[in-house]
């Protein structure tokens, strides 16, 4: 099993242009693990190493970049150095010029078996009825290490199970204390919601004071969740619900789904990364019995519209500008915490999810004559994020909201699983029309960098009636964590800026707080932008 690897992405160098990062020719050391003589490259540490040379070495712990902290101790190994006596954390100790390591000696294997079986001797053993069963690093490792029986036994703890809230759920008696979640907050996303409280055996990596998560300055993003090697911090599932709503006949249940939803569900079911699997999405969804299977391009395509009228008469007035997006829930609760001062910036358009929602209880309503308090509208969605803006008291109309249930891929997978369907074996369908039409800008819309570039093409076409080529916007898509840039429109040069991670968004929004100008501005909370969602657990990567 790999170590799963998380990086928050390059911070380019700020000077209103996008800069690649210089490739940097690297020093190589050459050192033995297990008698294989292995180049590496100088600067990395075993575990790293390791894997570089296909050499696997379990850890629970380590994040790459993030948390390299050694204090799971299950991916100690063997070196030969003198003065070494006790075994050592691969992924803090340096790979040198020379250096022997072995990582499956005798003592090796004791050692991290036991620690394994200490981890298990306090952990809640629920697997059959885990909502992480089959996909649990924890699991995965103690069955690599034929782990049977649970020779320690003693105090257990029975914390309470927090889900006061819409989005997650957190499980302290399945937490192992790797502080993932905690590293992942406060080094990435920069919002420091977890800390350590306690000492000793009854030390729990958890927000202040214990509090559940929607009484602190959690931003609802999720990375937490997937930074979890166990159950001790999950999504908020509502498969249950949306059954229920399948199943009665007084129901109309319509589903949308998000453009990466597309590529990300095929990861579930075998499909190598990045695979479009769009075709046979809708025909899943067909046969778990909804009546409607649409797209939320559709929306994304009206959002831009929206944006990009917002954007030229903010322009004509010079009013409240910079203008921020507002398509991602996590970012907005991030500036609603920290840049409050800002919030007259964000874009008034809803996000494409809900705004779907509310034309589906609207104009489709009529459209076809149903009563809306009858429809149920399902979003399957790549984050926690939006099942928390779902929540929202403003996003409904009267007696409903715009969307009643929200799905991350995880849960679409099981309800796909619970019902029988041979994913992999379906035709390819189609979306409904009208609402599963969409144009190229709300297909780029999926892509970090897409609603700006997006929405400044659809900007430049309505003041001057030209399309500008695509070439001309490369500079704004990509993984880069923060990226600038100058474009024309209507004459004159604006300036925008794109960042995803709330740790890059900060940087940004001090720039603007200490008078730095820009025009328009793109945001993202997660690492990644949407196609590094919380929805699949990426090994190695």
């Amino acid at each position: 099993m790999k170590t799963p690897e998380f990086s928050p992405g390059p911070v380019v160098k700020r000077t209103g242009q996008l800069y690649d990062n210089p490739e940097k020719k690297v020093d190589k050391i050459r050192l033995t693990i297990d008698g294989r003589e292995i180049e590496a490259d100088k600067g990395m540490n075993v575990l790293e190493a390791a894997h570089a040379a296909g050499i696997e070495i379990p850890s629970l712990c380590y994040l790459r970049h993030i948390n390299e902290i050694g204090s799971c101790r299950v991916c100690l190994v063997e070196v030969e150095i003198k003065g070494a006596r006790v075994l050592q954390a691969s992924c803090a100790f340096p790979a040198t010029e020379g250096l022997v390591v072995h990582t499956s000696s005798t003592r090796v294997r004791r050692v991290r078996k036991t620690m394994v079986e200490l981890l298990l001797s306090d952990h809640h053993r629920e697997c059959t009825t885990c909502i992480r069963d089959l996909n649990c690093e924890l699991q995965n490792i103690a069955d690599n290490l034929g782990i049977r029986n649970i020779k320690y036994t003693g105090e257990m703890k029975q914390l309470p199970i927090q889900n006061k809230n819409s989005f997650i759920v957190r499980d302290y008696n399945k937490c192992i204390k790797c502080r993932r979640c905690e590293a992942i907050c406060s080094k990435v996303q920069e919002v420091n919601v977890y800390s350590a409280i306690n000492r000793g055996y009854d030390t729990v990596i958890a927000p202040a004071f214990m509090q559940d998560l929607s009484q602190v300055a959690c931003i609802t993003c999720g990375q937490c969740v997937i930074a979890c090697p166990t159950a001790s911090l999950t999504e908020k599932e509502c498969v249950d619900s949306v059954w229920e709503a399948l199943e009665d006949p007084d129901k109309y249940v319509i589903v949308q789904t998000a453009p990466s939803i597309q590529v990300t569900l095929g990861e579930v079911f075998g499909y190598p990364v990045g695979t479009v699997v769009t075709g046979k999405l809708v025909a899943a969804l067909r046969r778990l019995g909804f009546d409607k299977v649409f797209s939320t391009d559709f929306t994304a395509d009206l959002t831009i519209m929206e944006e990009a009228h917002e954007l030229l008469e903010r322009l004509e007035r010079g009013d409240k500008l910079p203008l921020l997006s507002s398509c991602s829930p996590g970012w907005v609760k991030f500036a609603e915490h920290f840049y409050p001062d800002f919030l007259e910036n964000l874009s008034t358009c809803k996000s494409p999810h809900e705004m779907f929602g509310a034309l589906t209880k609207t104009y489709f309503a009529g459209k076809q004559g149903l009563d809306p308090e009858k429809i149920v509208v399902v979003a399957i969605m790549p984050c926690t994020a939006k099942k928390f803006e779902a929540s929202r008291p403003e996003m409904g109309t009267g007696s409903f909201k715009d969307v009643d249930w929200v799905l991350t891929t995880r849960e679409l997978a099981r309800m796909i699983r619970q019902a029988g369907i041979n994913f992999c074996d379906l035709p390819d369908e189609d979306y409904d029309a009208p609402m599963g039409i969409a144009s190229g800008a709300g297909a780029i819309f999926g892509s970090t960098g897409g609603v700006i570039e997006a929405a400044v093409r659809t900007a430049y076409y309505l003041t001057s009636g030209r399309e500008l080529d695509v070439l001309d916007y490369e500079e704004l898509r990509g993984f880069s964590g923060l990226k600038e840039a100058w474009v024309e429109l209507k004459g004159r040069r604006i300036k925008v800026a794109i960042a995803h991670g709330t740790g890059n968004a900060r940087i940004l929004m001090d720039r603007l707080r200490a008078g730095e100008q820009f025009d328009y501005a793109e945001i993202m909370a997660c690492p990644g932008g949407r196609r590094r969602s919380t929805d699949i657990r990426r090994q190695g990567t």
